[in-house]
């Protein structure tokens, strides 16, 4: 089954879904100068959780003042209905709130607020838009699944070896899955990371680019997250019949992926699979047998296939019960840990590389870097 092609969906006009007119946070003027010191912000609104940094420049990385997440179950309901319900978008704009005032608190000026699949798919997402206008005055956009990607892919870039010729990066979100398949073979080795993170400019790049650049082969957006593929097999009760389903149903999602039919032979110490979401760093954490969670052992783990393979033999032995009640995956996961352990097992399945790096990264970095990036306020300058 290949991906929906967003133009193709019924629904709001995304172009013209960045809010206009006066916001109570302020903004940039056209004559502002990027200062160093300066506050920025990334929100990402999904289908299942609001997530936000706030975060200042520090040398070539970036240090994060506040944070907040919330699982507000925007797109509960969306797979059968087509639309966000009244209290999913209530739940949202609650949580919005929250963000608001933490950016009032800290004078945050330079900022990006976006929201992805379950606003793309929903059919009165102009309608919540408006709303959270109008609540919350946040200057809140779609984006389209490549820019998706490519700021999964931007977020990764300190954890792409100098050895990785071939990087599979794997963003799994609660409303879709996004792919990107980068090819880093031409960019000399000290400068991989860099080359990475240039792609936020665009997948294809400046054609003036004085760079090595990487070559992005192939990328795709699978309209299936956590959330959505559970909803899809919500009718089979027993529980290893619905992950064994699962996991086949998403590898045929795949057949579009052009790497899908290479994948064969592929296995080499060149080749380097990246994964960033709240399942990889939820299979991370029971591995480590955290009982808090704890990002600095997580992020930049590589565990390997075997290990992977055991966790999720280990959830489906718990069932659902022992899953719910099992601290390493936590409250706000259980209901959705089977689903992204179902997708996580396709891809392992497709390419059997033995090891995975694990990213407690994603969207938001991606957001942050972009904009210090384009800013110069990084060290190393522009991207």
């Amino acid at each position: 089954m290949p991906p929906e092609d967003p133009a193709e969906r019924p629904g709001p006009d995304v172009g013209a879904s960045r809010v206009a007119g006066t916001s109570a946070v302020p903004g940039p003027t056209a004559n502002d100068r990027a200062d160093p010191a300066e506050l920025y912000a990334a929100l990402d609104l999904g289908t299942n959780s609001c997530r936000m940094l706030i975060a200042q420049p520090k040398g070539s990385q970036l240090h994060v003042v506040d944070s907040f997440s919330k699982s507000v179950q925007l797109g509960n309901g969306l797979e059968a209905s087509g639309r966000l319900s009244r209290s999913s978008m209530a739940r949202t704009i609650g949580a919005l709130k929250i963000c608001r005032r933490k950016l009032e608190t800290h004078d945050v000026r330079r900022m990006r607020l976006v929201a992805t699949e379950a606003c793309r798919r929903a059919i009165n997402s102009a309608e919540f838009i408006g709303l959270v206008e109008r609540e919350t005055q946040l200057p809140l956009e779609i984006i389209q699944p490549e820019e998706e990607a490519r700021l999964a892919v931007v977020s990764c870039a300190p954890l792409v070896s100098t050895k990785t010729e071939q990087l599979l990066v794997v963003d799994i979100g609660g409303g879709s899955t996004e792919l990107v398949w980068i090819d880093l073979t031409r960019v000399p080795r000290h400068d991989r990371s860099r080359a990475i993170m240039r792609l936020h400019a665009g997948f294809q790049g400046a054609s003036d680019d004085p760079f090595p650049r990487a070559k992005v082969v192939d990328w795709i957006s699978i309209p299936l997250g956590v959330a959505t593929l559970k909803d899809q097999f919500r009718d089979v009760t027993d529980d290893a019949a619905r992950f064994a389903l699962m996991s086949w149903h998403f590898e045929e999602c795949l057949a579009e992926f052009s790497p899908y039919a290479d994948a064969e032979g592929l296995v080499d110490p060149g080749f380097q699979i990246i994964g960033t979401s709240g399942t990889v760093t939820t299979v991370a954490a029971t591995h480590l047998n955290l009982r808090r969670y704890d990002r600095n052992k997580v992020d930049g783990l590589r565990m390997t296939t075997e290990q992977i393979d055991r966790v999720i033999r280990g959830y489906l032995a718990m069932g659902p019960d022992g899953r719910r009640n099992d601290p390493r995956i936590g409250r706000d996961r259980h209901s959705l840990i089977m689903s992204g352990a179902a997708i996580l097992q396709a891809l392992l399945r497709v390419w059997p590389t033995d090891r995975l790096s694990v990213a407690d990264r994603g969207l938001r970095e991606g957001l942050l870097y972009a904009q210090m990036s384009a800013d110069g306020v990084l060290d190393d300058g522009p991207y």
